[in-house]
């Protein structure tokens, strides 16, 4: 059965659960703070707005999804994938992520994917389904299912700043890959995506720059701390 993060306090919980589960945590959450939740629209538009993100920054991420949202009203798979690859281009999009959009639109109308059935499918077997599609990596599946479904077990392995700071949180040498990643994070299931949560606050916190890969809501403040300290009477 998966399980979900739709709410805060389902965040909350699977953060206890967590923690509870390996006790090392307790210090990263000590220094991170309780993340902030953060979710986006499921669906095609979900999708393409991570592939539009890929490898940019936040301010040319939104600008080039503005552009893309506002030529396309309603966003539609069948519109995108019908759309002349030029008058994409001219709203910004690079040849592979026009491609890669094309072809996901292609896949839904053809009915080789349901995006509804995969926000019911367990985190592996989800992960699975979107890899297939044609320009869909991990990470972007891992990403969907973490920030559009809010898949509580999704685990984005291959991200560069949840490896450094695993690598800050543990005290390891050198930064683990994404093979390793997986490994460390086997222990943590079925609340791996929690874990990509606290780690990106953790990465923020010590690095003083963003990490996570969807915009920043203001930080809120860890209630199992502030439980904890109003038992101590402060």
């Amino acid at each position: 059965m998966s399980l979900f993060i739709h709410t805060d306090a389902d965040l909350v919980a699977g953060m206890a659960a967590l923690v509870a589960q390996d006790p090392r945590l307790a210090p990263v959450l000590e220094k991170a703070g309780m993340p902030a939740l953060r979710r986006r629209d499921a669906g095609f538009e979900g999708l393409c707005r991570i592939v539009c993100g890929q490898q940019l920054s936040t301010s040319s991420a939104a600008a080039i999804w503005g552009r893309l949202a506002a030529a396309y009203d309603p966003f539609h798979h069948d519109a995108l994938r019908r759309s002349r690859a030029e008058r994409l281009a001219r709203l910004g999009l690079s040849r592979p992520k026009i491609k890669t959009l094309k072809a996901v639109g292609a896949a839904i109308a053809k009915g080789h994917i349901d995006l509804d059935a995969v926000g019911r499918m367990e985190a592996d077997q989800a992960h699975a389904a979107l890899t297939a599609l044609h320009g869909i990596g991990p990470w972007t599946a891992d990403i969907y299912l973490l920030f559009c479904l809010g898949n509580a077990d999704a685990w984005p392995a291959g991200d560069l700043a949840l490896q450094e700071a695993a690598r800050i949180a543990f005290n390891l040498r050198t930064r683990p890959d994404a093979k390793k990643m997986v490994k460390l994070a086997e222990q943590w299931r079925p609340w791996r995506g929690v874990a990509a949560h606290l780690f990106w606050a953790y990465y923020h916190a010590v690095k003083r720059r963003e990490g996570a890969p969807v915009a920043v809501t203001p930080a809120k403040p860890n209630p199992i701390k502030a439980k904890k300290a109003k038992s101590n009477g402060r």
